[in-house]
């Protein structure tokens, strides 16, 4: 069976459900880990008084029993505590009142879902639409990813993540093992290792916001102890890095992914591009670099994987854009929901899980069994023919 799950929710709804099927049964899990991973999501420098609202906690209602999974579908739940100013807003049932009490959204926002998706399943109140778009989702993927995290521990694999730029200030280059890595970022507002970095992302985004606007950047995660062969050259939806570069610009506000060195690999010769292969009775085979991310074929190759993101300034502006109002069709300046000045913190963290959970599904798929002891069998036999190959 496939490793999968579903989300349902709205931002402004009493809670963000995920069911996940696929997982084995007798895999332990830590309901604390979850809720740590929750609060890392809602850190970070920049971020709007939404996350002074929650405090994001999963909780496990089905498909774990006394600590460990029993092979049915487990079904997580986030709460949110802002419901309690919504409860009648956003009603299931039909409820009276104007279009201002309903608080009907008729203006679209521009770089939202607002209007396509008013468009394309034709409402004519687009907070249909702004409420399951809005980024509020992530906090349940975050949860989702933080069980795979667990999976993927059980195996020796381990993931951190940080940032690399936030507009118009980058990271320098560090050389920290990632334990070291995840340990300083986690110390830092906005993630990155080198304090005066820090400051001058604090102060950048202080203008940013005083100036009524947004910003983006990017973010990457580094997963190690990843075995080789994981994902498949043989078909173009079997390659792992095709169907990681899916999942992350399928995050709110990501417009763009790299593996390895990415874009750079466009710009200099293939002699500074590709790993060289080499054997040592200690490792095996392994490459000299890692440029390609750990990645060749479609498939892992034992290096660490690395991917970096590109997360788009959030829209939502205090300095609003233009836009078109749908009853009068007359021009107007978009209205502001909630938001934040710089989400990318954030973003780094959602960037680790959605990528954590990718590796697991691809994990599954080539060593699954029904229990967690079938799979850590197929996972010793499979490390066997490696050693003897």
């Amino acid at each position: 069976m496939s490793l999968r799950y579903l989300t349902a929710g709205e931002t402004h709804g009493p809670q963000l459900t995920a069911i996940i099927e696929g997982l084995p049964s007798n895999l332990q899990l830590d309901p604390d880990a979850l809720n740590i991973e929750l609060a890392r999501r809602q850190k970070g420098y920049g971020r709007g008084r939404r996350m002074q609202i929650e405090k994001d906690t999963a909780q496990i209602v089905g498909g774990v029993r006394h600590g460990f999974t029993t092979g049915a579908p487990v079904a997580l739940v986030v709460e949110n505590n802002d419901w309690k100013h919504w409860q009648k807003i956003m009603n299931t049932w039909p409820i009276e009142g104007t279009d201002e009490e309903k608080r009907r959204v008729h203006r679209p926002r521009p770089g939202h879902a607002d209007l396509n998706g008013g468009l394309k399943y034709n409402l004519k109140d687009l907070r249909n639409v702004l409420e399951r778009s809005s980024a509020r989702e992530t906090a349940v993927r975050v949860a989702v990813g933080a069980v795979a995290k667990q999976l993927l521990e059980r195996f020796g694999m381990r993931i951190a993540g940080h940032v690399i730029r936030i507009g118009e200030i980058e990271a320098p280059p560090h050389n920290l093992p990632l334990e070291e890595l995840a340990r300083v970022t986690e110390a830092s507002s906005v993630r990155v290792a080198d304090p005066e970095t820090e400051k001058k992302m604090e102060a950048y985004i202080d203008k940013i916001k005083e100036d009524g606007d947004s910003i983006g950047g990017i973010v990457e995660c580094i997963v190690e102890g990843v075995p080789v062969g994981l994902g498949s050259h043989v078909q173009y939806d079997r390659k792992l890095d095709g169907r990681i570069a899916q999942a992350v610009v399928s995050i709110n506000a990501f417009k763009g992914v790299e593996i390895g060195i990415g874009f750079e690999a466009g710009t200099i010769p293939g002699s500074q591009v590709h790993d060289e292969i080499l054997y040592s009775e200690e490792r095996g085979y392994y490459r000299a670099t890692n440029r390609l991310g750990g990645f060749e074929g479609g498939m892992t190759n034992g290096m660490p994987v690395v991917v970096r993101g590109v997360m788009k300034p959030i829209p939502t502006l205090y300095k609003p854009l233009q836009s078109v109002d749908i009853d009068t069709r007359e021009p107007f300046a978009a209205q502001v929901e909630r938001s934040d000045a710089c989400a990318v913190p954030a973003a780094s963290v959602v960037l680790e899980h959605v990528v954590a959970w990718e590796i697991a599904k691809a994990f599954l798929e080539k060593f699954g069994g029904d229990s967690i002891e079938e799979v850590e069998r197929n996972y010793q036999g499979y490390l066997n023919q490696l050693e003897s190959y």
